[in-house]
């Protein structure tokens, strides 16, 4: 099959295979001891959607591998390329909004339903949401695309007069084209007048892919730009306000006295709050109370975890103070490794996207020297710079959803997530990953040039009528680099100490 490449298609269906079996084990570890042998189908959803949100963050170094299976060829459509990228992107994207606008909600719904009713009560009511959010998105999406679905391209029409074949070539700076005399090309010439704007319907699928890239974009710029932050300090300040040596049995006693105090005017609030919602009084005020008291049992259990670690029990109390210790050293290492990347990825952005011409292709360099050392290790390293503006986003969500009332909290503990906060989450990551992708096209256009990721998040993302100007004046990555930097100035000044809530609820009866 002249160029295809079999090994690169070998290794796509290994990492494809493992990215499962990852998933499903972190699912497996990862859920209530209330979900095992049920919720099968919040489950399945669970791990399709975690291995498609994998695969395409890693089908951008794919791709990139993809483009150099004819790296001898003179030019990029000279042979056949390994893999249909343009269709794989469209497909996993066209899977990705499926998933996130229907049957993750249709899960939620399912599993959230009233236990009290029938299997088929419970999917009746669910089915009758997503439906009527699927005719509203239909519609929504129907009319947009036959109202603004066009792409303007701003092209230059260019013309010369015809010449002779040349017996010799010598170019120079003076010299461009072919000639004699001194002169420019016809692209340096032509006129003002000769730009015009060249309008053409995009199709379909790729204008939904753009639609979702922009709602994802939205999430990934507000979480992510405070997760790329907080992501390594969060582990660094861990560090740093870590329990410095075991208490004695008789603060023990005292610390846990007063957690059982708290948990017990918890769990008041939690039954007066349940006596209202039965006497129908769900209002505004009810559901910021029941945020507050989500939030509130969080710290709680984060609490009495902190007080296992100062007080280890039982028969190997010594060994595991010793693994607290390790742990809070491993922090320390993976946060100050964390904070050069979040580092290298803000640099990155002001020099090479927001500086016009830009200053250096920095990270896009390193790349490319890591591919010149061994063939893959430029896109290992390009695949993990993608994957932890991923985790950025995961770690911006937690802190805020900690901090701010509005935003509902869903975290993910070992041995005890239930499956809704692992639906939110996959949602969440699934949104993201649409517009990590778009964004390490943007920031690594240098390296991953002539792929078809950046046909689809480069050109025609860019040119879409309607929001062109939020990358044509780089609105997303400006709010990016505003919000890391003012997370970075919220480290500096609070992140030593231990913030707390105030814990006021106010009952309505």
């Amino acid at each position: 099959m002249g160029d295809f490449n079999l090994a690169l298609v070998i290794v796509a269906i290994v990492v494809c295979v493992i990215v499962f079996l990852v998933n499903v084990y972190l699912l497996v570890n990862y859920q209530h001891p209330d979900d095992k042998n049920q919720a099968y189908f919040p489950k399945f959803v669970v791990v399709f959607g975690l291995t498609i949100a994998a695969i395409s963050i890693l089908m951008l170094p794919a791709d990139v591998a993809n483009r150099q299976a004819c790296r001898h060829a003179i030019y990029n459509g000279a042979c056949n390329l390994t893999l249909p990228m343009k269709d794989l992107w469209l497909a996993i994207y066209i899977v990705d909004a499926v998933l996130v606008f229907f049957f993750i909600p249709f899960a939620m719904f399912y599993y959230e339903g009233d236990q009290d009713k029938t299997v088929w009560k419970r999917m009746r009511s669910a089915l009758i949401w997503v439906v009527v959010t699927a005719i509203v998105c239909a519609l929504v999406l129907a009319i947009m695309y036959g109202l603004v679905g066009k792409v303007d391209f701003t092209v230059r029409h260019l013309s010369s007069t015809a010449t002779s074949f040349p017996s010799t070539w010598d170019f120079s700076n003076n010299q461009q084209c072919v000639g004699t005399g001194a002169r420019q090309c016809s692209a340096y010439s032509a006129s003002a007048s000769s730009e015009t704007t060249w309008t053409m319907r995009t199709t379909f699928p790729e204008y939904v892919v753009a639609l979702t890239t922009i709602v994802g974009s939205v999430l990934f710029t507000i979480f992510g730009g405070v997760g790329i932050a907080c992501l390594p300090l969060g582990l660094i300040f861990s560090f740093v306000r870590r329990p410095k040596a075991v208490i004695t049995r008789s603060q023990y006693i005292k610390e846990a006295t007063e957690l059982a105090k708290k948990a017990r005017e918890l769990k008041k609030t939690a039954d007066a709050l349940h006596q209202e919602e039965r006497s129908g009084g769900k209002g505004r005020k009810w559901r910021k109370n029941v945020k507050t008291v989500e939030k509130e049992l969080l710290l709680l259990e984060e609490d009495v975890k902190a007080l296992e670690e100062m007080y280890p029990q039982g028969e190997k109390a010594e060994a595991m103070w010793a693994m607290t210790v390790l742990g809070y050293l491993a922090k320390l290492v993976l946060g100050v490794l964390g904070l050069v990347v979040s580092v290298a990825w803000i640099v990155h952005i002001v020099i090479y996207l927001l500086i016009d011409p830009p200053v250096s292709a920095f990270l896009n360099e390193i790349f490319i020297k890591l591919d010149s050392v061994w063939g893959l290790l430029g896109t290992a390293a390009f695949a993990f710079f993608c994957f932890y503006l991923l985790l950025a986003v995961i770690a911006g969500a937690m802190m805020l959803g900690l901090k701010l009332v509005f935003i509902t909290i869903h975290p993910m503990k070992w041995g005890a997530t239930l499956m809704n906060s692992f639906l939110f989450n996959v949602a969440l990551i699934l949104l993201s990953s649409i517009s990590v992708i778009q964004f390490c096209a943007t920031a690594f256009g240098y390296y991953a040039q002539a792929t078809a990721a950046q046909e689809i998040f480069g050109h025609t993302l860019q040119s879409l009528r309607g929001i062109k100007y939020l990358y044509k004046y780089n609105v997303f990555q400006i709010a990016f680099i505003v919000l890391a930097g003012l997370t970075f100035v919220y480290y500096a000044a609070f992140g030593w100490r231990r913030k707390r809530t105030t814990g006021r609820l106010q009952l309505s009866s």
